[in-house]
């Protein structure tokens, strides 16, 4: 029996799901360069060649990772945005906090999300996951610009959620994986992150001094 409940050689009904679920782990524990085809099928209970059922390649099968990375990143900025309530920079906070949970509970699908390289338009439904993650960003961003005084400028909506994903990232990637030669921190990530989401609301006149 392989490690996911299966005999090798049996006619998987669920193979795709075997291989994605395989693929998760071995990220998990090696990275995205330390997976292969081969080693998804072993620990998948198949045969080398069965996994090319369902994925041309090693990318293909990452892509599909990325794709399930991505719907389940949306669905969890998603709920904290929701259940922040209507007051923006606190909802805005929630955001940044459920970004640094994903990376740190979800490391595999993290990876296969932001360090695999892989090229959109090679791999079908990989930009249109990707865009249905930052649309929830967005559209935040969108009702935040909105509050604005209309009495001046504002700023870009995409430019501000590129500002505010851009640091929400950085954070994630330097402080929530799970690297124990990362810098450590006088301070918890989430803090880090939430001074500087009030640093950019404040210049942008949407948060009083504290």
């Amino acid at each position: 029996m392989s490690r996911f409940g299966e005999r090798r050689g049996y006619h998987h009904g669920n193979l795709r799901e075997a291989l994605v679920e395989a693929a998760v782990s071995l990220i998990a524990q090696h990275g995205p360069a330390g997976f292969t085809v081969a080693e998804a099928a072993r620990l998948a209970g198949v045969s080398p060649g069965a996994p090319y059922r369902h994925f041309r390649d090693a990318q293909a099968l990452l892509a599909e990772v990325a794709i399930r990375g991505y719907e389940r990143f949306a669905d969890h900025l998603s709920r904290a945005w929701t259940a922040a309530g209507p007051n923006l920079p606190a909802a805005f906070e929630a955001l940044g906090r459920a970004y640094l949970d994903f990376a740190r509970r979800e490391p595999a699908f993290y990876a296969a999300m932001f360090e695999t390289h892989l090229a959109p338009e090679d791999h079908p439904g990989l930009a249109a996951a990707a865009d249905r993650a930052f649309s929830v960003l967005r559209e935040a961003t969108e009702k935040l610009v909105s509050r604005l005084p209309e009495t001046g400028p504002r700023p870009p909506v995409l430019m501000v959620a590129l500002h505010i994903w851009s640091l929400s990232h950085g954070i994630a990637s330097l402080f929530c994986r799970p690297d124990a030669s990362r810098r450590k921190l006088p301070m918890s990530p989430e803090e880090l992150l939430e001074a500087g989401i009030l640093i950019y609301f404040q210049s942008l006149g949407l948060a009083a001094p504290r």
